[in-house]
């Protein structure tokens, strides 16, 4: 396509401020700048986190502001880029074609076939991160334009467009995205030592020792170090650490969210809310009690463990090194692990019940929870099968009804409350492993049972969206037959349909996906079950109700609606 026949406007769905969605019939089409491109949008996947920007906007952590990683100058150059309260088009589970270059493009060439990696890790925000759908416009359009210099690694030099098979419906590698983020959950790298050229701050109480500090210097020394000491002798170990010390006089004196690691030498309960606030993103909080009882409830950051990826770790000891020890190399599902999905029929918690089921872990069993019967009866339909294939204990449970009665040694909380986090440690077992997939808003704090928690040493982690080697796992799965996304989708709509497809999601009116189809302009939303009334030659091309790459073909065939270039 050349620039030429590129339409001037197209159908677009904005969102122009919080609860403020638009199908907007002429929004106008980019045309590259020298470092950009221009993609077609083939389809786009709803997410709940598209909820969460509907209702945030500009307080979403990942719409504000890039401060880091690109000079203000470049992102002026970018017209897609929609920080703060400026509108954007949310949309981050696509697919699309490359169909225009600037002439400086180097890494994408015309007609290439793309999933799109949409985690802008390296692009910081004032709380996150920037992210494609958020402060970068989104694929709920027809066209959208992306520049390399956002859209290649800075590490590792690989593309955030990730080419993609022509044999593979458009469904199923949009959804790759989605997928992908569920994968990231269990694999991503977590730290086991204080940060190397990172900033540590030891906080030691009266009467406690500092000890094991040392041993956990195993990945090499902080670049600084702040000591918060009750008595003099206290900090005399930190003299033969080799690192530049200074000394603040209380807690509160620290900055916020300054520290990589805060190792707190105590168990008082309003210290360690304190010291909550302090921790950096990626940041790790040791609490060493010495055998001592915090006794009370403390305030923790639940909403920055999923957003922030902070850690929080403990031990009953002297020794800080004991806590990095039980620090998990990844959050990965562990043999013999008896697993609790909470918020397991909508279409993530779906996910994590699929794949654990066909993970291949041995002696694994599994709850799922959910406080809707007609999502738990579509998640049974799905996982049923899956679980007595794979010789795995499963059981569905209406939380509603039926509360809760074992411990468990993995939890996988998929709805964003922080008391379903607290509830976790205290359904937990020795070694439990909470897994903070729902992205509860990151100001959110909780009272959580810290004693519990250290006694059982367990470790809730989070992650927020999904790295390009998490895409490239999940797609070569789906590219090789052992995985078909396509299993999540449950209902399909074009432009006209896109709103109303958001308030379902919002409704959680259905227990799949959605994927719309952006060059069907007329096209309402569909549910699977109510193809064969609309379109009953779609609905022929289902596969025992599920959506299928025929079904898309026909669909695209027989909707109508016109499509511009």
């Amino acid at each position: 396509m050349t620039r030429s026949e590129l339409p001037k406007t197209q159908h677009a769905v904005q969102l122009m401020g919080p609860g403020e969605l638009r199908h907007n019939p002429e929004k106008e089409v980019f045309r590259p700048g020298p470092r950009q491109i221009l993609a077609k949008v083939e389809a786009v996947g709803l997410c709940f986190s598209d909820l969460k920007l509907l209702k945030q906007f500009s307080k979403h952590v990942r719409k504000g502001e890039v401060i880091r990683g690109l000079s203000p100058e470049v992102l002026r150059q970018i017209p897609s880029y929609v920080p703060g309260e400026k509108p954007t088009v949310p949309g981050h589970e696509v697919v699309c074609r490359i169909v225009a270059v600037g002439d400086k493009v180097q890494h994408h060439r015309l007609g290439e076939r793309c999933l799109v990696q949409t985690d802008y890790r390296e692009l910081r925000t004032s709380e996150s991160n920037a992210a494609f759908g958020y402060n970068f416009e989104g694929g709920l359009q027809e066209y959208v334009l992306m520049d390399e210099r956002v859209i290649i690694d800075p590490e590792s030099g690989e593309r955030f467009l990730i080419p993609v098979d022509e044999a593979l419906s458009a469904s199923a590698v949009a959804l790759v995205e989605p997928w992908a983020c569920v994968e990231d959950s269990y694999v991503n790298p977590e730290r086991q030592h204080i940060k190397p050229g990172g900033s540590l701050t030891v906080v030691a109480d009266e009467g406690h020792e500092i000890k094991g500090l040392a041993e956990a210097l195993s990945g090499g020394k902080p670049a600084s170090l702040t000591a918060v000491c009750a008595t003099g002798s206290q900090d005399e170990i930190f003299q033969t650490l080799g690192v530049p010390i200074e000394r603040a006089g209380s807690v509160s004196a620290l900055p916020d969210e300054d520290f990589d690691d805060i190792i707190y030498f105590g168990a008082h309960a309003p210290t360690i809310a304190i010291l909550s606030d302090k921790l950096s993103s990626r940041g790790i909080i040791n609490i060493v009690t010495g055998g001592k009882c915090i006794g009370e409830p403390v305030s923790v950051g639940v909403g920055r463990v999923h957003y922030g990826m902070t850690r929080w770790i403990g031990t009953n000891s002297e020794r800080a090194i004991e806590s990095y020890r039980t620090v998990p190399p990844n959050g990965e599902i562990r043999q013999g692990e008896r697993i609790a999905v909470i918020g397991a029929a909508g279409p993530m918690g779906q996910m994590h019940v699929i794949r654990a089921l066909c993970l291949g872990v041995q002696e694994i069993s599994l709850v799922a929870t959910d406080i809707d019967d007609a999502r738990l009866k579509t998640l049974i339909t799905k996982a049923k099968p899956l679980a007595e294939a794979n010789g795995i204990d499963l059981k569905v449970i209406n939380t509603s009804k039926e509360q809760l009665q074992q411990e468990f040694s993995y939890f996988a909380v998929l709805v964003p409350a922080g008391k379903l986090v607290a509830d976790a440690i205290q359904h937990s077992a020795r070694g439990c492993l909470i897994n903070i997939f729902a992205g509860i808003p990151a100001a959110t704090r909780n009272d959580l049972d810290l004693d519990r928690y250290i006694a059982n040493q367990c470790f809730m982690f989070g992650t927020s969206g999904s790295v390009i080697g998490d895409m490239k796992i999940v797609l070569n799965k789906v590219q090789g037959g052992r995985l078909d996304t396509n299993c999540s989708v449950d209902a399909v709509a074009g432009m006209a349909g896109a709103v109303d497809a958001i308030a379902a999601v919002e409704n959680r009116s259905l227990a799949g996906k959605i994927i719309v189809y952006p060059m069907l302009h007329e096209l309402g939303l569909i549910p699977l079950a109510d193809l064969r009334n609309i379109f009953p030659t779609v609905s022929e091309k289902l596969e025992r109700g599920q959506w299928t790459k025929a079904a898309e073909e026909e669909l695209l065939g027989v909707a109508g609606g016109s499509s511009k270039g």
